[in-house]
């Protein structure tokens, strides 16, 4: 398969972009890598950790790859156990995308997934539009549906910012004093949990372990002009996090294998709530023709 790529640069930051699974190969400040990835854009082929990756339609996991929907039951493709994650085996990220440069800061992706892909209904185009602005990298993800399904993405960088170590160099903050209780196999079950007095407390900086994989429910009264996460580097370089999602999955790659090791990067993936098709009181990821599915991620590096 070939792979075609394109890099974006601005003053001294730069990113390259796949057109398979609208993969973010690479962000650099100067010869500094932000994120993990491969330098060979066909080893991405066979990658099982969803490296810098767009994936959905529904991001994370959906129990008993399954949900219903206006009377149907719909049978997806189970790939983690019994349930479906980002996608299953036809998401999003395991699919070619028509790629085009529209400048040099900017460039703009388009997939359309047809009725049926994956076991989800409807046909639905979806764009991706990315935009280098120092110090911002912002992706703006829309998509289209032909008829009402759910949909729900994420992007799914690695984040390292110029560590060798990892998330053991990070301090973490996250507007977010909750998380999403889960059951053995990490798939929502419906209920909130108070991370006060807990491990999973980062209302306030604290370091991340190589065991966080939760998903953060972000405060409902936060200050949308204000970023949602910080993550900060020993190095002095930091994220700041902006996103209009309702919460997001975060995890300190502590099943990271070669050639990478296990907590080398910190993916924070903002989406909707994992397994919300089965859930009925969790806010609803139901799209239609009449309302169209739109996230934007802003990426802001400090200490540059």
């Amino acid at each position: 398969m070939q792979i075609e790529q394109v890099r974006l640069q601005d003053k001294d930051m730069s990113v390259s972009l796949l057109n398979y699974g609208a993969i973010t190969q690479g962000w650099w400040i100067d010869d500094t890598p932000l994120i993990l990835g491969y330098g060979d854009p066909q080893a991405y082929l066979n990658d099982p950790f969803y490296h810098g990756a767009i994936v959905g339609r529904v991001a994370n996991r959906i129990k008993g790859a399954g949900f219903d929907l206006e009377g149907t039951r719909y049978r997806l493709n189970p790939n983690e156990s019994a349930n479906t994650l980002h996608g299953g085996t036809e998401g999003l990220s395991r699919q070619i995308w028509t790629l085009q440069q529209l400048s040099d800061r900017e460039a703009v992706m388009s997939y359309l997934s047809p009725d049926g892909e994956g076991g989800f209904p409807g046909e639905v185009r979806f764009v991706l539009h990315v935009s280098l602005n120092f110090p911002n990298l912002i992706y703006t993800i829309t998509a289209q549906p032909d008829r009402p399904t759910p949909i729900s993405i994420a992007q799914h960088n690695y984040y390292t910012l110029g560590s060798p170590v990892g998330v053991q160099d990070f301090s973490l903050r996250i507007d977010a004093g909750h998380v999403l209780e889960t059951d053995a196999q990490g798939v929502p079950i419906g209920n909130l949990q108070d991370v006060q007095n807990t491990a999973l407390d980062f209302t306030h900086p604290g370091r991340p372990g190589k065991n966080i994989d939760h998903f953060y429910v972000f405060d409902s009264d936060r200050d949308a002009q204000q970023p949602i996460a910080a993550i900060d580097a020993a190095n002095g370089l930091g994220l700041r996090v902006f996103s209009d999602q309702a919460g997001a999955q975060v995890y300190s790659a502590g099943s990271l294998g070669a050639p990478f090791h296990a907590g080398a990067g910190l993916c924070f993936e903002p989406s909707g709530y994992p397994n919300a098709p089965n859930i009925s009181a969790f806010p609803g990821m139901v799209f239609s023709p009449e309302r169209p599915y739109h996230q934007t991620l802003t990426l802001k590096l400090t200490g540059t």
